[in-house]
């Protein structure tokens, strides 16, 4: 059986089935690691000795009756954010290059619990911000090497689009969950801030950071999500909210939920995003959905403060090695963190006064409704030459971001779905955001929307045309 595409919903109804084993299954994902990802680029280091043990180890519980969960056996892999006990976690830095943690991040340590089989640790931007330090390889679009693979969970978009791994875990600081699943054309959930815990986790900006799952579809987010969610004694910013369980209402459909549009706010985007809008529109609409009109606050504001919020939480995240060690840091990052130490106190809270102003109309519009639908990004997919550009045109950044950091800065969840595909052949994809804490009604939605769609369901080629 090829099992490397298949969703990890549907890989672990196979394994408690005892119709595959882990240990053939980790095998069959450490040969396509070992065949494709020398183009790919995606991993940053693989655990394959680890991984093996696991595997052994899942089936004996699962031929004993000790079942875990959907999790159970099945292999993922996590960004190289995360700590890992005695396995390299360098956050795609030159500084930490080497740096070995003692303990396993919450996250981390919650797959390991649930009988996930951790593959290895997957690329990442510098410190999880915008460019990739000048000592790495960026991880390859599988669709296509010369476009873009996403922000900084790109090895983890690439992977799990790939089929070397079944799922992985993301952060989303700007955008960086979304991103990588709308240019690699797969399923990724950014919860509400504190809803998963941020222990063990290298901080880009603690106030917006979001740690979530990179999945094939909405159930595998769903099922991923309820492993890594609830509080944690070693984060007191981890919620206490009850964590609930995410597939059991999940195919109650959407009718008569209330979903909202902004078309002045989505007007100007490409033909190629808004024909994916349109369909996924007459697509719940069909489901039973009530299209409702709303009107987003202004997030021009937003977006601008966004920047320096994230240089002074990455100046105060990096100031046991910058500026001591600037020489080891790339000059994007470098220049961020210098923009942060030189931000006066004054002009820092009047950013924070307006992002509680802007939070506090954003949860005024998702109180009318149950969802928001709405681009990733305004462009069709660019290419690496197009992001190349982006750098000396800060108003195509803004425009890039115009969708993503908003709901950073506010803290609230979205989910993001394949959506469909250009005239090239290059995904597309759009996103539904929530009230906090209502990731439930998210993954209801997104299973909905891919249970009548089959965009999820298409996986590239590959560069060298293996499947």
């Amino acid at each position: 059986m090829d099992t490397h595409f298949l969703e990890l919903m549907e890989l672990a109804a196979h394994l408690r089935g005892r119709e595959v084993s882990s240990l053939d299954v980790t095998r069959a994902q450490l040969d396509r690691i070992a065949a494709l990802d020398g183009a790919l680029c995606s991993y940053a280091h693989v655990t394959a000795d680890a991984a093996l043990a696991q595997a052994e180890a899942a089936d004996a519980e699962m031929a004993a009756g000790r079942y875990r969960g959907p999790l159970h056996g099945v292999p993922i892999a996590v960004k190289d954010l995360c700590w890992t006990e005695g396995i390299p976690t360098a956050a795609g830095m030159a500084v930490h290059a080497g740096h070995r943690p003692t303990e396993d991040a919450t996250v981390v340590r919650r797959l390991k619990e649930a009988g996930a089989v951790l593959l290895g640790k997957l690329q990442l931007t510098e410190a999880a911000y915008a460019d990739h330090h000048a000592s790495i390889v960026p991880p390859k679009n599988p669709w296509d090497a010369e476009a873009w693979p996403g922000m900084s969970s790109s090895g983890s978009g690439v992977a799990t689009a790939a089929g070397l791994c079944h799922g992985s875990l993301g952060s989303d600081t700007g955008g960086s969950i979304r991103f990588p699943c709308a240019a690699n054309g797969v399923t990724g959930l950014k919860p509400t801030w504190g809803r998963v815990s941020r222990y063990g986790v290298f901080e880009l900006a603690a106030s917006m950071d979001h740690i979530g799952p990179i999945a094939r579809s909405a159930a595998d987010a769903g099922a991923m999500l309820r492993v890594l969610a609830g509080d944690d004694p070693k984060d007191p910013t981890a919620s206490l909210e009850p964590v609930p369980d995410y597939l059991a209402g999940a195919s109650r459909g959407v009718h008569r939920l209330r979903i909202g549009i902004d078309e002045a706010w989505t007007d100007d985007v490409a033909p190629e995003t808004k024909g994916m809008l349109a369909g996924a529109i007459e697509a719940f609409a069909a489901l039973g959905a009530d299209l409702v009109p709303v009107r987003f606050p202004e997030v021009t504001q937003a977006i601008a403060d966004w920047f320096p919020i994230c240089a002074v939480e990455a100046a105060v995240a990096h100031e046991a090695t910058y500026p001591a060690r600037k020489s080891e840091y790339g000059p994007v990052f470098a220049q961020v963190l210098e923009d942060g130490r030189a931000l006066s106190a004054t002009a820092y809270q009047k950013v924070l006064l307006r992002r509680m102003h802007f939070r506090g109309l954003v949860d005024a519009v998702l109180d009318a409704i149950d969802l928001l639908l709405l681009p990733v990004h305004p462009f069709a997919p660019p290419t690496l030459a197009d992001m190349t550009a982006l750098g000396g045109r800060p108003e195509l950044v803004t425009r890039l971001l115009r969708y993503t950091c908003p709901f950073d800065m506010t803290g609230h969840p979205s989910l993001t779905l394949p959506g469909g595909f250009t005239p090239g052949g290059m995904p597309l994809a759009f996103q539904l955001v929530a009230k906090s804490y209502d990731e439930a009604t998210l993954i209801r939605a997104g299973v909905a929307f891919q249970g009548v769609t089959s965009w999820h369901r298409r996986h590239p080629a590959l560069l060298e045309g293996r499947a």
